[in-house]
């Protein structure tokens, strides 16, 4: 094998392995039940960025898991936790909150009745499935 060669080589594995050293974790939490997930999950969040402030976390939300990003809500159990102050803080951090559009049209709930920081995908579980198949990222059921 040639010196230009044997460079060459050398070189796409450096700027592989640059690429794999830089590369983001990325996340996606599935929430689907907000009585047993949102407290729980909002605090496995904080403590992901605690640890890993990097990540890329997306809160992908479809069914009861909807409740906690609506205007009002509080844990049903320790009603001084407040949703939207936890979600907003999460947010100021990069986390990303999905609401699904299938649940609203089943459960007849306009999306004027969502906090500020939550936005929509058409398709919940759909959004969850594109996210680890075509972006990779790993996925968390709090």
């Amino acid at each position: 094998m040639s010196i230009l060669i044997r460079r060459f080589l050398a070189l796409v594995a450096l700027l592989a392995l640059a690429g794999f050293a830089q590369a983001q974790d990325k996340v996606v939490y599935h929430f689907d039940d907000t009585d047993t997930q949102a407290t729980k999950g909002l605090r496995n969040i904080r403590n992901h960025l605690d640890v890993a402030p990097d990540t890329k976390i997306v809160v992908v939300t479809h069914a009861a898991g909807i409740d906690f990003l609506m205007e009002g809500a509080r844990d049903k159990k320790n009603p001084n936790i407040d949703y939207a102050s936890l979600v907003s803080a999460l947010k100021a951090r990069g986390v990303r909150f999905e609401v699904c559009e299938i649940t609203l049209k089943t459960r007849n709930i306009p999306k004027d009745k969502f906090i500020l920081d939550a936005e929509f995908t058409p398709s919940g579980v759909v959004r969850i499935g594109q996210l680890q198949s075509r972006e990779h990222y790993a996925y968390i059921k709090p």
